[in-house]
């Protein structure tokens, strides 16, 4: 495959995953709505954040009633694995100067699952760009189509939409850990230490202290 060929593949495999996983921003934005944020806070919060667990994350706790800090600690520490991602693509797609804050921001899950896929650094870069830019637009688009709707509802949980955070969250991480066993534990310690500590301590504070499950994993 030469190099133009392998370009025009990795443009439509950006294309296609950045169309795919856009959608998923209406349910962000219904959540959002349902957590108690306005339609411009949903939307700021998808222009820059733009990393789908981390907002999924902030705005469920923030719906159980969470304190701030707790809930966007949270959100980082799930946010933090993109600067691992930054640092494999670091090399791949050799953007200089302030190009690199831009590009920063584009360190996501399917932009690096699409870059690593290549089969060389031009159509690494290539499916970097297409997929980041194609999923930047949609995602906000339908965030902003999520709120908007959601927020003509008088009482959003009624419909039960405050179930559309955490079932959207499952699916986004349901692919990683169909696919590791080890993930698969990792999941079910998280979720036992969180279940254990809810009754006893704020909300938001017990996804805190289920991320220990992760730090002794990233120990070992």
């Amino acid at each position: 495959m030469d190099q133009t060929t392998s370009r025009s593949a990795a443009v439509r495999d950006g294309l296609g995953m950045g169309l795919a996983v856009g959608l998923s921003g209406l349910a962000f934005g219904a959540a959002a709505i349902t957590a108690g944020l306005t339609v411009p806070q949903a939307c700021v919060l998808s222009l820059l954040t733009f990393t789908g667990a981390s907002q999924f994350a902030l705005t469920g706790a923030v719906g159980a009633g969470g304190d701030l800090v707790a809930a966007t600690a949270g959100a980082l520490l799930l946010g933090g694995r993109n600067t691992l991602y930054g640092l494999r693509l670091a090399g791949l797609l050799r953007v200089r100067g302030p190009r690199r804050l831009l590009a920063a921001h584009g360190v996501i899950d399917e932009t690096t699952a699409v870059s690593l896929a290549q089969p060389d650094p031009a159509a690494a870069r290539a499916g970097f760009a297409a997929t980041f830019a194609s999923l930047y637009v949609t995602w906000n688009l339908t965030t902003l189509a999520g709120a908007f709707g959601t927020s003509f509802l008088g009482d959003p949980g009624v419909l039960g939409l405050d179930a559309v955070g955490p079932a959207a969250f499952l699916a986004i991480l349901w692919p990683r850990l169909a696919a590791s066993k080890e993930l698969r534990l990792l999941a079910a310690v998280a979720a036992a230490i969180a279940l254990c500590a809810t009754p006893f301590l704020p909300a938001g504070v017990p996804v805190l202290l289920s991320a220990a499950a992760v730090l002794v994993v990233m120990a070992r």
